[in-house]
């Protein structure tokens, strides 16, 4: 239940006000030009309601399927497009691999990204075909370890940003570090991101890190506390403005509900289904143009 106080949803749309109406104008890798602020924060409470926005329609399907794909460890995107999730797609295309110089790297192979770093961090990455079984530093275990065995540990951190693979990725790492919390019980998750899109991509990070806070707490005999959420480079894509105008004055729902509805022991058993959003009430979809 939604209580009394402000919906947490307006920290997003205040967000997005105050990059569109005081941010800086900047060029950006994709020549589609942005406002920009530099330094952003917003504090999202799970106990009681999952922050899947309300104010347009989110895609639930494809941020629980991108989530179980980087758990996995896999820099596969045809996986996820086979699943009908097409938002890779666009960064591991040929003429976009081809533009980077990967000539030889199959279509759809994205590099040492987010899932290969989670799992096999410090391990030669050749392709995404390759076992990697054992290989490297598997950060997501390790915090699930910590949380477990010595939850006031103040290094319950994993990250994505590795420098020495940077160079080998098709898009470097825009959700980069995240350290996880145990108090009274409860799991909280800080994220900080380099850059973040608010238009596309902020709803779903916001989305996909309280998914896995809940997903660690449930592996770990947890409730789930706070996601708190930190933007370095936070902007707004100059043909994006005018959708989030719209939205930005559209009223909030109460928040729905997740459900996991059966108990899993290992992180690396979740499925799409173990997974139910209750109560999702949203205004219409809003239509935006994803910058490659």
């Amino acid at each position: 239940m939604q209580t009394s106080r402000r919906h947490d949803e307006y920290q997003y749309l205040d967000l997005c006000r105050k990059v569109i109406e005081e941010g800086v104008y900047k060029d950006d890798r994709t020549k589609t030009g942005t406002k920009s602020i530099f330094g952003a924060h917003m504090r999202f409470n799970l106990r009681d309601s999952f922050p899947l926005l309300t104010t347009k329609s989110v895609f639930w399907k494809g941020i629980v399927h991108e989530l179980l794909w980087i758990i996995k460890g896999s820099t596969d995107t045809k996986i996820l497009s086979d699943a009908g999730i097409h938002f890779w797609d666009g960064n591991s295309s040929r003429e976009y691999l081809d533009s980077l110089g990967f000539v030889d790297r199959e279509v759809g192979d994205l590099g040492p990204v987010y899932g290969f770093q989670w799992r096999h961090f410090g391990a030669k990455c050749i392709d995404k075909n390759t076992d990697y079984t054992g290989q490297g530093v598997d950060q997501l275990l390790g915090v699930i370890d910590k949380i477990k065995t010595n939850p006031n540990d103040r290094r319950i951190v994993m990250s994505a940003w590795n420098p020495v693979d940077i160079k080998e990725m098709a898009l470097p790492p825009c959700h980069i570090l995240s350290q996880f919390y145990v108090s009274n019980g409860e799991l909280s998750c800080q994220l900080y991101q380099r850059s973040g899109d608010l238009g596309l991509g902020v709803p779903f990070n916001i989305a996909s890190y309280s998914l896995l806070t809940h997903m660690i707490a449930h592996i770990c005999g947890l409730k789930v506390g706070d996601f708190v959420h930190c933007i370095g480079d936070a902007h707004v894509y100059m043909n994006h403005v005018d959708a989030l105008k719209i939205q930005i004055e559209r009223e909030p729902y109460p928040f729905p509900v997740l459900k996991i509805n059966r108990k899993v022991e290992s992180i690396d058993d979740f499925r799409f289904e173990d997974f139910e959003i209750v109560g999702y009430k949203h205004h219409p979809k809003i239509q935006m143009q994803m910058s490659v």
